[in-house]
């Protein structure tokens, strides 16, 4: 009988965390200053970010020690389990061996607190006292919470509309743990108000909830923000599920032959697949893929090109596979899929060819989602159900070319909290959406100012 759970024990997770910057074979082009157009120093980040999480951001050093206050945190939950999905082998009827990082084991039910602690942390020993970011699906929100709470400081979360009103019991977890959560666009803030006097309906964006929590950390006493996705330390802060996933496939002679995340920012993509690129760049032969939203087609449909992270244009601009800055997505369920841009390492992984991307509509998403329900046992939050449909593409890929191959996925965070969106595919609700060539163009106008990045050509 295969082995089901992979576990190590506490003496065995890794003590410091993986930096790829230091092995990338391109550069990450540097980020340039939002009034000035030119590349920022560290001093340009310090009204948002502390001064110890801006080194790490541009630090190129491949291993960065993990605090012991951090990894005190982390054995809450750490390290989580890798688990081999034979049902769903079985029911696919595939030669493929299947396997799972599952980081729903959290006590926020996703990958998230793996950044979540560590940025609470560098803030508390810089002396800050509260902390403001945004969130999609809630899973950040209940993240930072979480992570506040256990290190005693304020949090203020400016959640998409459209996700506060989908999913109420997300903002209760935030509650629970003390952080106060608001509707973006609100009233809070000056950019907040303006967006509600142009649209009084307005579903939100992550890239407005960027602004509202970066205008509300500029102007008030002792606070920063922090930021779940996107950022060089919090792609380094992730590394430590695909660090652990390599031990644990170790323990059982297992190496992946393709390596699989759902995408929004990237950070949970990263954190299981980064660790794996850097074996691709010395050599070993796998696919590594990125799948998105049709909805939401960042890497898929998107240019490489200079954007800014918010609507407001606040923040600096990155290098990276864009929507527009402007861009505000279809409400889908899987509202952590909804940014209109993505790591700026990742950009550059998937331009040299490192990464490969796909995308996937809503109801494969959730057909997928529903079979692992019923095979494996465990509801996955909307945005893992991408994954898992790629996965379950790949598996019969297998099945139809009687080729044995070992694939390995994210499972990111756990759906008890998505049960309406299951409730809505299972009554026929849900329809499936494709952003149009013409919105895109509309949304991409914007770029045409900005300096363009070097752009090496797509391998």
């Amino acid at each position: 009988m295969a082995m089901k759970k992979i576990f190590l024990t506490e003496e065995e997770m890794p003590r410091k965390w993986y930096n790829i910057q230091a092995d990338m074979p391109t550069p990450m082009q540097p980020p340039l200053h939002p009034q000035t157009q030119k590349p920022i120093g560290p001093e340009d980040l310090s009204a948002i970010f502390p001064m110890n999480l801006i080194e790490q951001e541009v630090s190129t050093e491949r291993w960065i020690d993990i605090p012991e206050e951090v990894l005190e945190k982390y054995f809450i939950w750490r390290p989580s389990p890798l688990q081999r999905a034979d049902a769903l082998e079985k029911y696919l009827d595939t030669p493929a061996k299947i396997y799972f990082k599952n980081e729903s084991v959290s006590p926020a039910g996703s990958h998230k607190p793996n950044t979540a602690i560590p940025q609470v942390y560098y803030n508390k020993v810089s002396g800050i006292k509260r902390l403001t970011t945004e969130t999609g699906a809630g899973q950040w929100g209940c993240a930072l919470s979480l992570a506040c709470t256990l290190f005693g400081l304020e949090c203020k979360i400016y959640m998409v509309r459209s996700s506060y009103d989908q999913k109420p019991y997300r903002q209760l977890m935030m509650k629970t743990w003390g952080g106060n959560c608001v509707p973006s666009p609100s009233p809070d803030t000056a950019f907040g108000r303006k967006m509600l006097e142009d649209d009084p309906g307005c579903t939100g964006s992550l890239g407005i909830a960027i602004s509202e929590a970066v205008e509300d950390a500029i102007s008030s006493p002792n606070t920063r923000y922090s930021l779940g996705s996107v950022l060089n330390h919090v792609m380094t802060h992730q590394s430590i599920i695909g660090l652990e996933a390599q031990k644990q496939m170790e323990k059982v002679n297992e190496y992946p032959d393709v390596v699989i995340g759902c995408v929004g920012g990237g950070s949970n993509f990263a954190g299981l697949s980064f660790p794996y690129v850097r074996d691709k760049i010395f050599g070993k032969e796998m696919r590594i893929v990125a799948v998105e939203p049709t909805a939401c087609p960042t890497i898929t449909r998107g240019p490489f090109a200079y954007d800014y992270g918010d609507t407001a244009a606040m923040t600096p601009l990155l290098p990276m596979f864009t929507l527009g800055h402007g861009f505000i997505p279809e409400p889908i369920h899987a509202g952590g899929l909804r940014y209109h841009g993505v790591s700026p390492l990742m950009s550059q992984l998937v331009l040299d060819g490192l990464i490969e991307s796909e995308s996937c509509n809503q109801l494969q998403a959730y057909e997928a989602g529903l079979i692992f329900a019923r095979t494996e046992g465990l509801v996955c939050a909307p945005e893992t159900n991408h994954a898992i449909a790629a996965v379950i593409e790949e598996a019969k890929k297998a099945r139809e070319e009687g080729k044995a191959k070992t694939i390995l996925f994210n499972l990111s965070g756990h759906g008890l909290m998505d049960l309406t969106g299951y409730d809505s595919f299972l009554e026929g609700k849900l329809t499936d959406y494709s952003l149009p060539e013409s919105e895109l163009e509309k949304s991409l106008e914007a770029l045409k100012a900005f300096p363009k990045p070097d752009i090496l050509p797509r391998k």
